[in-house]
């Protein structure tokens, strides 16, 4: 729970949550290479362009490991001379690097798959390759869970699009397992490649989505209707004196929410008075809506009647 409305109170309380995302981020990593390693070995034991198509998506894993380390480094420093505000977006830009490492993944399958659909290539579907890619699917599936779940309470879109990436990672490799099997029971070679470029057009389109979601974060979209709701509710239930609240905006940056509003109190309040209904206000966002920022701006009585406004 965030104490009190100032910035470096802000940090430290999120500090905790940050040392948690940043052991997972770490773990991330060697998550990756471990799955790398079983889908290699399931491509090498086999030849299977669908079982290579997996593996290369997992060196996008790898790789996007180690970006969303490196942003949540970032995104964790305090404000500075250079970042009044902090340097929160910094895992957008994770999210975005991960999405375009995707759809180039993406590109290479189609590529490889399109040219084995023309001239098929041999390949054996063994025991020992469906092991090491079934053990690679339960390994991906358990940890995508763990990174969206962690992801979403502490606020990190890094984690949570690390988490959707895996995911669907874990949807392709079902999916190629169950083609190799059918490969098996029909020998079909064919099919191989036909389901590799399946893989690499799911591919595709988790990309672009994940690009389209991150980009609303880049852009300061606002809180969902729900949060904004309870603003409402928390401004309203905590602004005893006040008579007006309006002009209410928000955005998100990463785990931070920005809340900036007006606030008009009588003409005659002190400013002493004012500045505690501000405190009292400030501290009930902060629970509400843990890791905000409040700015709010003091009108005097004559100001009220805005657009949007809620009576106090």
């Amino acid at each position: 729970m965030c104490p009190g409305s100032r910035s470096r109170d802000t940090y430290r309380c999120m500090d905790a949550a940050f040392q948690s995302s940043r052991r997972l981020a770490a773990a991330s990593i060697v998550v990756a290479l471990g799955v790398l390693a079983l889908k290699w070995a399931a491509f090498l034991a086999t030849g299977s362009l669908a079982l290579y198509s997996d593996a290369l998506e997992s060196i996008v894993n790898v790789v996007t490991a180690l970006v969303a380390m490196f942003a949540l480094e970032q995104s964790a420093r305090p404000p500075d001379r250079h970042h009044q505000y902090g340097h929160h977006k910094a895992e957008y830009f994770a999210a975005v690097t991960e999405g375009v490492l995707i759809v180039i993944a993406a590109a290479i399958i189609i590529r490889d798959a399109t040219a084995a659909l023309l001239t098929p290539k041999a390949f054996e579907v063994t025991a020992i390759g469906l092991a090491f890619s079934v053990a690679a699917t339960l390994l991906n599936a358990a940890w995508a869970a763990v990174l969206v779940r962690h992801g979403r309470r502490n606020r990190s879109p890094a984690l949570v699009a690390d988490g959707w990436h895996l995911a669907t990672d874990v949807v392709s490799s079902i999916a190629v397992l169950a083609g190799l099997l059918l490969v098996l029971a029909t020998g079909w070679k064919m099919l191989d490649a036909a389901l590799a470029l399946m893989v690499a057009f799911y591919i595709l389109w988790t990309g672009g989505r994940l690009l389209r979601e991150t980009m609303s974060g880049l852009m300061d979209e606002a809180v969902s209707a729900e949060i904004a709701r309870r603003i409402q509710e928390v401004i309203s239930g905590n602004a005893d004196g006040a008579l007006e609240a309006h002009d209410i905006k928000t955005r998100m940056a990463g785990r931070v929410t920005f809340i900036e509003f007006h606030l008009v109190v009588p003409g005659r309040m002190s400013v002493k008075a004012a500045h505690d209904i501000c405190d009292r206000i400030e501290i009930a966002l902060q629970d509400a809506v843990p890791g905000s920022e409040v700015v709010i701006h003091v009108e005097p009585e004559g100001e009220k009647a805005q657009s949007g406004a809620i009576v106090l």
